[in-house]
């Protein structure tokens, strides 16, 4: 069974996962919320981050290459994630960018010698499906544009849940965690800055989201992440990552059964019981 400690780290994840998400999904487009939650995080959890990374981290060549190559992906990642959804809704993209467990369990086994067994792998792949099933019935034939860069993105994904689970062996405290995360999400937050303002004009979104929403979307962002990269010091990254989808699984059934979102439901439940076959394998062999 999971180990109890990473495992509450992961279940903490996911409900500010959900949380966010939640949240953001009501907002409006041109607000772009993942704009000002980024900044947030970085006035309300960057500071801590920081100091936690001058004081409490010992500093190495590894560690400042692996922070380099987590804040690049992180920025393909959120540039990725932009450009699908100016061409797809949340639906179609989001459960194809959390489609990288496979990935990352090969890059895994490739330079970090973390193997998994058949069992475990067969979860991921089980996993995958229900979210590719869940992608088609969010979105259609339209929203192939948006595919190559929810691609890309799930690439990046894969590339910094490699980097991030290096780091661990650097990084004793939580603290040091959160900075290495804040390093990237500043990256990201001015790579997407400078690409509003390609595309708008603008240096920042045309409209804005109210305090609550920003200061509770900072919060879980950061946090929930932090808690993805804690649990990797104790189980393989592929198997923390995929955990993670359970989020995407309590967002469809409160979705469903709490704002009373209809269309396709049994589609959707289908890939939920698809993905929570998939991590149900994962708890029993992990």
């Amino acid at each position: 069974m999971l180990i109890n400690g990473a495992a509450l780290a992961v279940a903490a994840s996911v409900v500010m996962h959900v949380t966010w998400n939640l949240i953001a999904r009501h907002q409006s487009r041109e607000a772009y919320p993942l704009w000002w939650v980024l900044l947030a995080h970085l006035v309300l959890l960057g500071p801590w981050g920081a100091y936690s990374l001058v004081t409490e981290v010992q500093w190495t060549a590894s560690l400042a290459k692996w922070l380099l190559i987590s804040a690049t992906a992180n920025v393909v990642y959120f540039i990725g994630l932009r450009r699908a959804y100016e061409h797809a809704p949340v639906a179609f993209v989001y459960p194809l960018v959390r489609s990288s467990p496979v990935l990352i369990a090969m890059w895994s086994a490739l330079f970090l010698n973390e193997s998994l067994s058949a069992f475990a792998w067969i979860g991921i792949l089980f996993s995958i499906v229900g979210l590719i099933v869940l992608a088609r019935v969010g979105g259609s034939v339209h929203d192939n544009r948006a595919l190559p860069w929810a691609m890309l993105a799930m690439f990046a994904t894969s590339i910094y849940s490699l980097t991030d689970r290096a780091a661990t062996a650097h990084i004793a405290g939580f603290g040091g965690l959160v900075g290495f995360i804040s390093i990237g999400y500043f990256a990201s937050w001015l790579a997407l800055t400078l690409d509003l303002r390609l595309s708008t004009g603008s240096w920042r979104p045309k409209a804005r989201i109210s305090l609550p929403v920003a200061v509770v979307g900072g919060l879980c962002i950061g946090l929930a992440y932090a808690l993805v990269i804690h649990a990797m010091r104790f189980m393989p990254a592929a198997i923390v990552v995929a955990w993670t989808n359970a989020g995407i699984v309590l967002a469809s059934v409160i979705s469903i059964f709490v704002f009373k979102e209809r269309t396709a439901w049994k589609a959707r439940a289908t890939a939920a019981f698809i993905i929570c076959t998939g991590l149900l394998m994962l708890s029993i062999k992990s």
